[in-house]
């Protein structure tokens, strides 16, 4: 199983930025994707997930900022993220959960910062 995430970077406060993670090796159509982030001195928390029937958690610190959709044709999950701020900082990690066994990709760095 890949999942291999784009899209990080550096970014204005007040800016936005999309990833996107394709995921391969897994029945793509019937999984939770999402995403999560990591802070530095922090533990691995929730961004948001969107299950097979487009059913979607987020954490509430990123509601009405940041959109998550997934494409089950191309096996990708995006995050838009709109009015980021510096307490988005984090690495963000794409996510699958495939019958009982979890997923990560390695992680894309994103850096709100003026």
């Amino acid at each position: 199983v890949q999942l291999q995430a784009s899209g990080g970077g550096l970014v204005q406060p007040g800016g936005y930025l999309r990833l996107s993670c394709t995921v391969s090796g897994i029945t793509f159509s019937v999984a939770t994707v999402g995403w999560y982030r990591q802070a530095p001195g922090k533990q691995r928390e929730l961004v948001a997930t969107i299950a097979n029937a487009f059913v979607i958690n987020s954490a509430e610190s990123v509601k009405g900022r940041f959109t998550i959709s997934r494409d089950n044709e191309k096996n990708e999950v995006d995050l838009q993220m709109n009015s980021l701020n510096p307490e988005d900082t984090a690495v963000y990690y794409c996510f699958a959960r495939f019958g009982l066994m979890n997923y990560w990709g390695k992680g894309t760095q994103v850096t709100v910062s003026s």
